[in-house]
């Protein structure tokens, strides 16, 4: 955008007295003064088409007439913003008092009046709605006449600076990471083994903030009622609940489609993703067509990037071992065999993790108490109010187990402190239950202020003492929703103790080592069999067939603890392992003489084996200048692959993709490829690189580079 704009449309001229001409004064030049404001108003690099400013906070606009400003005895200026069908005069004032951030005003101070030109500076109310507004001037005469200029358009968004926007933050360091801040680290994997994953929330790309007023304008909201809807966008709630509905597509022209199924050929696989930029770059060029494919932490980095731009402060948390309760009764139900492998269960599940957005605002429809940050989860699992959207929910409700607070509060609450009720089943009768009060939530966090370290915000969520609400002694029983008595095998105190733990958290190439603990406490010696199973799964599905077994029987003696230890040898599980997967195992110890049946369960990932990336002069380049990456892959199994592919790409680094194949890879034979990379324009940019193999359908390794890149 031309920022010196030159006015040449002059609307709706009425004279009501022929003797009287004002044609003198014509607009000829609007300057934005977009350098000053957007410094000022915190949005330098928001936008090049549009002058984007914050509410409450005055900016200022410089026009420049052809031959002289307004005669100030007969003719006085007066500026008419439109949203809509609504507008607001505002009557332009010559004075040097502060603005009032509760209504429209204008004012020209008074050493900003020059021949032929004159400054102004407008302030909009606090609780304006975010949108893109139409600025009009009006010359009006004495004599009841008016000349119209069309000044031009800009783009108003909340104001996390200011103190009466209910989106206030207090701190610098939390509004540079939480509304400036455009590339994150989001955490994905298991609690003992979190793997970190680099994402760019791109909010000052070009383009960004103008897909982002467009996925306002193309809502269901804004087609059923555009005048309702412009006014309650003043709202932050509204606002994010509005933006989580669009992140994803129900039969609405959202931003992503969500897809668990493993096949991506016609789309884009979840994992590929780095960028909120690309994503809305892609349904805003495509005619708002759903961008195929998302998972959580792909809608939850969109919404969060949209949200920033809209001021709104807003997160990514990640909620490992997370509970989906679709019967909101609290519990989560999981079945297993008598040989410990996880049968296919009911509708409710266990993610190994997942990830929604916290929203920074205040909660004036549920009082002061339940302001700060909100849980806002674009991920489309039960639908709210009829459409697929979750949330804004207070932390602080989920904490003080306030389940009736809106949004939602009690589907997120179960996602993170819900119980898991675990049940042997043995020809279709239930033959052992115990209650985990443990796992679900055992670890929510984000990125830290100013760092990539993680912040552990369980504390914030889960309160030391848990409530008769929150579902003991209330679950469903096997195979009908029926509460079953206890049985007295269940009533009395457990004769056996077990525990399962890995010895290390194992790494491609190396064996896994499984510790059974078994812990006799009665005053008999025992007989047991021991039956132990290992499958795969993904972070948020039913667990695979099994692919390892162990079957054996053993002895314990009264009072003695028996340890016992098996070993998945890595050719056991290479050739069903990919990236992504987890392991689920379980073991089941059945009392010979007395059919007691003892269950454990660990899920865990493993590490998997390590791409290398090298940058010539190490991970800070100057934009406009090229440089060697050095990237490689060595192979850690226990044998060659197949069609091995490794893939470098980077959007503002590298052109396309670029890759190196080798028909074997041998063990310990390392795979390379060298690119040039080379940045137009500043800022944080990501080099992505992947491993796969012919043996495998997906990447068995990938990794994401951080490259800083300055000015020359």
């Amino acid at each position: 955008m031309d920022f010196m704009q030159q006015s040449t449309t002059k609307i709706n001229v009425t004279f009501l007295y022929p003797g009287f001409n004002n044609s003198h004064c014509q607009l000829k030049i609007v300057n934005y003064e977009v350098e000053e404001n957007s410094i000022s108003h915190e949005t330098h690099g928001l936008s090049k088409k549009h002058l984007v400013v914050r509410r409450g906070k005055p900016f200022k606009l410089t026009l420049w007439f052809h031959s002289r400003l307004w005669n100030p005895h007969t003719e006085y200026p007066v500026l008419e913003v439109f949203l809509g069908n609504h507008s607001d005069r505002i009557i332009v004032q010559i004075s040097d008092e502060q603005h009032d951030p509760q209504g429209w005003s204008a004012k020209i101070y008074p050493g900003d009046i020059q021949s032929k030109s004159v400054t102004i500076h407008i302030c909009s109310p606090v609780n304006s709605p975010v949108a893109q507004y139409y600025l009009f001037l009006h010359i009006e005469t004495m004599h009841w006449s008016r000349s119209t200029f069309e000044v031009g358009t800009f783009v108003l968004l909340c104001n996390p600076w200011l103190k009466e926007d209910p989106v206030y933050m207090p701190l610098k360091a939390q509004r540079e990471e939480y509304i400036k801040n455009d590339c994150g680290i989001l955490f994905t994997g298991t609690p003992q083994n979190i793997n970190e994953r680099p994402w760019m929330f791109g909010q000052y790309e070009p383009g960004v903030l103008e897909a982002c007023m467009k996925l306002l304008q193309v809502s269901r909201w804004h087609f059923n009622n555009k005048e309702k809807d412009y006014i309650r966008r003043a709202d932050p709630v509204y606002l994010s609940r509005v933006i989580c509905a669009m992140v994803n597509c129900d039969g609405d022209l959202g931003i992503l489609m969500g897809n668990w199924s493993g096949n991506y050929r016609d789309g884009v696989s979840p994992a590929e993703w780095s960028s909120s930029a690309d994503i809305l770059h892609q349904w805003a060029l495509s005619n708002c067509k759903p961008v195929r494919y998302g998972q959580c932490w792909v809608f939850a980095s969109v919404l969060c990037t949209v949200m920033r731009v809209l001021g709104v402060p807003s997160r990514v948390v990640t909620v490992f071992n997370a509970a989906h309760d679709a019967n909101s009764n609290l519990i989560i139900e999981e079945n297993f065999s008598s040989s410990g492998e996880k049968l296919p269960g009911p509708k409710d599940s266990t993610w190994n993790f997942h990830v929604w957005v916290e929203c920074w605002m205040r909660r004036p429809d549920l009082g002061s108490a339940f302001d700060g940050w909100q849980v806002v989860d674009p991920t489309p699992q039960e639908k709210s109010g009829g459409i697929y959207c979750c949330g804004p929910c207070p932390v602080v409700a989920i904490h003080q187990h306030f389940l009736r607070a809106s949004f939602d509060t009690r589907f997120i609450y179960a996602a993170v402190d819900a119980d898991i009720v675990r049940l042997i089943i043995h020809n279709g009768r239930v033959m052992k239950r115990t209650i985990d009060t443990e796992t679900v939530g055992r670890l929510i966090c984000t990125k830290s202020i100013g760092s990539d370290l993680l912040e552990n915000l369980t504390q914030d969520y889960k309160s030391k003492t848990k409530p008769q609400a929150a579902g003991y002694g209330r679950y469903s029983g096997w195979r009908g929703g029926q509460d079953r008595p206890m049985s007295r095998d269940e009533e009395m105190p457990p004769g056996l103790e077990v525990s399962l733990s890995l010895k290390r958290v194992p790494t491609v190439g190396e064996s896994i080592v499984l510790c059974v603990t078994v812990r006799n406490n009665s005053r008999g010696s025992r007989v047991l069999m021991e039956h132990v199973n290992a499958q795969l799964k993904e972070y948020n599905r039913n667990a695979q067939e099994s692919f390892w077994k162990s079957h054996k029987e053993e002895r314990i003696k009264a009072g003695e603890v028996l340890k016992l230890e098996h070993s998945i040898l890595s050719s056991e599980y290479e050739s069903v392992l990919a990236d992504d997967d987890i392991m689920n195992v379980a073991v089941v110890i059945k009392d010979v003489l007395t059919k007691e049946r003892f269950l454990a369960t660990k899920e865990f990932n493993v590490t998997s084996p390590k791409i290398t990336v090298e940058i010539e002069g190490g991970g800070r380049i100057q934009m406009k200048k090229e440089y060697k990456a050095h990237v490689s892959f060595t192979n850690t199994w226990s044998s060659s692959v197949n069609g091995a592919v490794l893939t470098v790409e980077g959007s503002g680094l590298l052109q396309g993709k670029q890759e190196a194949r080798m028909a074997i890879l041998k063990q310990d034979e390392k795979i390379e490829k060298t690119v040039t990379i080379m940045a137009a324009g500043p800022g944080t940019k990501l080099l992505k690189a992947t491993f796969s193999h012919s043996n495998s359908p997906k990447a068995i390794s990938r990794t994401v580079h951080k490259v800083t890149v300055v000015s020359a």
